[in-house]
């Protein structure tokens, strides 16, 4: 898939996970994703995909320094409901990482050794927006995203889709958009709190 430049030079997540070494997959226990992976898998680059990737990344790095966790071995609790906001669209990016799931993941081994199940809860009584909780360790850490300290993403979005956009607002809005889901990358550290529990 063709994508834009800065999509490159945002900085991978990689996880272990056991069973792609039992199912022959790979032999290095590695999985890694990029941020184009989680947009071919959303379908789309915004400030909330964005920011969901942020958060599982700044969260490995909180909880595991230099280690990597392991994938289905990872509990994810999200404040908000899924349809409040944009919730959904972060439980769509931080499953697919973690592998995380509510009651339809993966478990068909017949040992359970491989569930995915009940790892994944909403409307769950946090301060924060994400609780990661390592389920080997059970050390936990919470997570908040606010854009808002550097861009204003419905001022953008509205410039496109208000009555009073020109034209020329219509025609420059995809890079004006994109142009600030580069800008909450280039800022992550000021867009994202972390907080050990």
């Amino acid at each position: 898939m063709k994508h834009l430049g800065f999509f490159d030079s945002i900085e991978k997540i990689v996880l272990k996970d056991d069973l792609l070494v039992f199912l022959w997959v790979n032999n290095d226990w590695l999985i890694d994703f990029s941020y184009t992976d989680i947009v071919k898998t959303s379908g789309h680059s915004c400030w909330t995909v964005a920011g969901a990737y942020l958060i599982a990344q700044k969260w490995l790095k909180a909880l595991f320094w230099d280690e990597l966790p392991n994938r289905g071995q990872i509990k994810v609790e999200i404040k908000k409901e899924p349809t409040d906001d944009n919730a959904w669209v972060i439980w769509c990016v931080l499953s697919n990482i973690t592998w995380a799931t509510t009651n339809y993941g993966f478990w068909w081994i017949p040992t359970w050794e491989f569930n995915r199940r009940n790892t994944l809860f909403y409307t769950v009584n946090i301060e924060s927006d994400v609780r990661f909780t390592d389920l080997i360790t059970w050390k936990s850490i919470e997570v908040n995203y606010r854009p808002w300290r550097i861009v204003n993403p419905m001022k953008i979005l509205k410039s496109a889709i208000w009555p009073d956009a020109t034209e020329f607002d219509k025609k420059t809005f995809p890079v004006k958009f994109q142009n600030m889901v580069k800008t909450i990358f280039e800022n992550s550290d000021k867009v994202i709190d972390v907080k050990e529990v």
